[in-house]
């Protein structure tokens, strides 16, 4: 259930007509999840995508579709929901919608609330990637940041039209990550307490490492570990979906990043990676998950150029110097109080043990523990097992699955027993 209008800020939802209108219909539903009332208005050529019965059943109100009072809009709807929003969100926004907001026209009911309306106003724009790049669109686009409208995409990928090219309205978890940023900025984001049924991780700000380090021996050659990133991605997108605002630093990782980050930080050192942490963490977050497999060493003097085995002879020694250590030296030198910090320990032999000395040598919160020789477990994509470990021992072992399912069940495991200012 989500909280009444009267305790929720208020999003109006504008949807014009492009084939994106469906995602509309999600983005309508992330909205009230994430503890927003949501009024919607639609123009004629979107009720040729979406109806406005869908809407209604959505939102719980009805839809303004026109300036008339002939639908299910009142006569002055274009008014009275300009009124009512504390913030407007179109989308998807048409070039055609781009346009006459940039001209000032009000010749239906989505100009003409964008006229009427003197808050912040989000576009998400979607449209054929020649009509992004024409100049039109460019001056249109222009005009409208300057005058303070915010935007979202368009993003890459297939069209409609069946060219992959930029042009693709903005995924909704995107879209509900721009509308969060606004709100907090305008002082009127929801109260993750108010909505109902909001977890322990609703709110949060969390900083998530993923994936291996590349130390460079010379331009083409690196040490790596197998670490494929896949566990950390699922912990980023577990707290996504849990309602945290998450910062994600990876390291090299064939993956598409999570929807909906706060932040998105690439890496490719052990050192990249340890200045990345230190900045996060001066933004004082909630948590921070150590996934990253970290290499300890790198070479002491990386060659400028590629090095011949011509030149090397027989036999080649690579002298390696020790990398910062984020979890002993990095976190303590910047850690304030109520930051939580569970770190990862891959091992294999004496899993338990070696955690646990590993979580009171560099005093952290929790551990989790594994194991990817043992039975069910393995590298990248495969079955996994985890141990959570507290200061006390053993917390909770999971069984043998996906690495999405372990990081939800995860979550939910720190979410219960991270109590305090810092849960």
């Amino acid at each position: 259930m989500v909280a009444t209008d009267q305790v929720s800020p208020r999003v109006l939802l504008m949807i014009t007509g492009g084939i994106a209108a469906y995602k509309a219909c999600f983005l309508a539903r992330l909205l009230q999840q994430a503890g927003f009332a949501v009024k919607v208005a639609m123009t004629e050529a979107a009720a040729h995508f979406v109806t406005p019965l869908t809407l209604k059943v959505l939102s719980g109100h009805p839809v303004a579709t026109d300036l008339w009072g002939e639908g299910q809009s009142e006569a002055l709807d274009h008014i009275e929901y300009a009124r009512w929003a504390d913030l407007v969100v179109v989308a998807p926004a048409t070039a055609n919608t781009m346009a006459k907001a940039a001209a000032g026209i009000a010749d239906e009911i989505v100009s003409t609330l964008l006229l009427a309306f003197p808050g912040p106003v989000l576009m998400a724009p979607a449209m054929n990637d020649n009509m992004w790049r024409h100049p039109a669109t460019r001056a249109n686009l222009q005009v409208l940041t300057g005058r303070g409208v915010h935007m979202v995409g368009p993003g890459s990928g297939w069209l409609a039209c069946g060219t992959n090219d930029t042009g693709r309205m903005a995924e909704p978890e995107d879209v509900l990550a721009a509308v969060l940023d606004l709100a907090r900025q305008g002082g009127f984001a929801p109260d993750a307490a108010a909505v109902a049924g909001a977890g322990p991780w609703a709110g949060r700000r969390v900083v998530v490492t993923a994936g291996p380090t590349h130390e460079p021996i010379d331009p083409v050659r690196y040490v790596a570990n197998r670490s494929s990133g896949v566990m950390g991605y699922a912990l980023a997108a577990a707290a996504v979906a849990a309602g945290a605002k998450v910062t994600l630093i990876t390291g090299p990782a064939a993956l598409a990043p999570p929807r909906g980050l706060g932040a998105l930080v690439r890496v490719e050192t052990a050192r990249e990676m340890a200045d990345a942490v230190a900045v996060a963490l001066a933004e004082d977050p909630d948590w921070l998950v150590m996934t990253a497999a970290v290499a300890d060493f790198t070479p002491a003097a990386p060659a400028d150029g590629k090095l011949k085995k011509e030149d090397l002879g027989t036999g080649w020694s690579l002298e390696m110097v020790r990398n910062p250590d984020i979890l002993g030296e990095i976190v303590p030198a910047a850690r304030k109080p109520r930051l939580k910090v569970v770190g990862f320990a891959l091992e294999t032999a004496d899993l338990e043990a070696r955690a646990l000395a590993k979580l009171r040598a560099k005093n952290l919160d929790f551990i989790v523990a594994n194991d990817p020789t043992s039975p069910g477990s393995g590298f990248g994509a495969k079955a996994h097992r985890l141990v959570l470990l507290g200061p006390g021992g053993v917390i909770w072992e999971s069984p043998s699955a996906a690495k999405a399912e372990l990081a939800e069940a995860l979550l939910a495991q720190l979410g219960a027993v991270g109590t305090g200012a810092g849960a």
